[in-house]
């Protein structure tokens, strides 16, 4: 009779793990399109100074790799951690969330925090916070941002004061209008993308990086959260890393959707030195 259980009992593990493999939620792909380990992931994340983690941003799958790689690097690496979803302005509220000083509630009546930050932003904020790891806002103020977009130039910047400045890349920086990530925003549909919003994209991703180098110490890791667009293809934020401090090593993730995740779509190759390729019908944050 137990023999029987036995034989039942290993029947049904087999037929589940065969269906999940035929039913993944997602995959993990090197840039050649290579189905790879976590494991692949985290032994070169280990290695890196700077990880760049490019998430949809209403995708869970992302964000819980995210959660799961902070808490793996703490185990082995100084760690320092930043996102695109805290602006620089908004660092004296967010240190003092870090420090214990001011609570949930307080920090969201200081910081405009993102819709989804309660489900996907605050357990990596806590994480760092119940661990004593530097969380550092990296992005320009959306209103800066706005207002190059809308007068499409650098120079509406000029008229700000010397501590709105300390809030944004040094300028003038080195803004490349032909990087192909920045071309294809002027082919979005309806006419949408403008020369302003190349230059808000490009003002964004240099803030980034500036703010990256800024905070990242020797031997740490700096773990940063952000859009997937704003370091695709190697372009983007780690452009300017590369540009500032070539020294470093560096490693991006992104996140695809794809109806079907088992082979990597040729469009998607190259994205980034792992690709996590989640399946379309995946639920949405928000």
């Amino acid at each position: 009779m137990l023999y029987k259980i036995l034989i039942l009992l290993f029947v049904a593990c087999f037929s589940f793990s065969a269906y999940g493999r035929d039913k993944a939620a997602f995959l993990l792909y090197d840039k050649a399109g290579k189905p790879v380990s976590y494991h692949k992931l985290l032994k070169k994340a280990k290695k890196s100074d700077v990880v760049l983690f490019g998430e949809l941003h209403d995708n869970p799958v992302a964000h819980w790799l995210q959660l799961e790689l902070s808490k793996d690097l703490h185990k082995t690496n100084r760690l320092i951690m930043g996102a695109e979803m805290f602006e620089a302005d908004t660092r004296k509220a967010l240190d003092e969330y870090l420090a214990g000083t001011i609570d949930a509630a307080r920090l969201d009546s200081l910081v405009p925090l993102w819709p989804n930050h309660k489900t996907d932003y605050a357990p990596l904020v806590d994480f760092a916070r119940d661990r004593r790891i530097r969380f550092i806002g990296t992005n320009i103020p959306k209103r800066f941002a706005r207002l190059v977009h809308k007068s499409g130039g650098f120079a509406a910047l000029d008229s700000l004061g010397s501590e709105e400045k300390g809030w944004i890349v040094p300028l003038p920086f080195h803004f490349d209008p032909e990087l192909p990530q920045y071309r294809k925003i002027l082919t979005m549909e309806d006419g949408h993308g403008t020369p302003g919003m190349v230059r808000a994209q490009a003002i964004k991703d240099a803030t980034m990086a500036h703010f990256i180098l800024l905070n990242h110490k020797p031997g740490h890791t700096f773990l940063h959260f952000n859009g997937a667009y704003h370091s695709d293809f190697h372009e983007g934020i780690l452009f300017y890393l590369q540009r500032e401090n070539g020294s470093l090593r560096y490693m991006t993730i992104t996140t695809v959707e794809q109806d079907d995740v088992r082979h990597l779509e040729e469009k998607h190759r190259d994205r980034a030195d792992f690709i996590i390729c989640v399946d379309s019908d995946m639920t949405k944050t928000y």
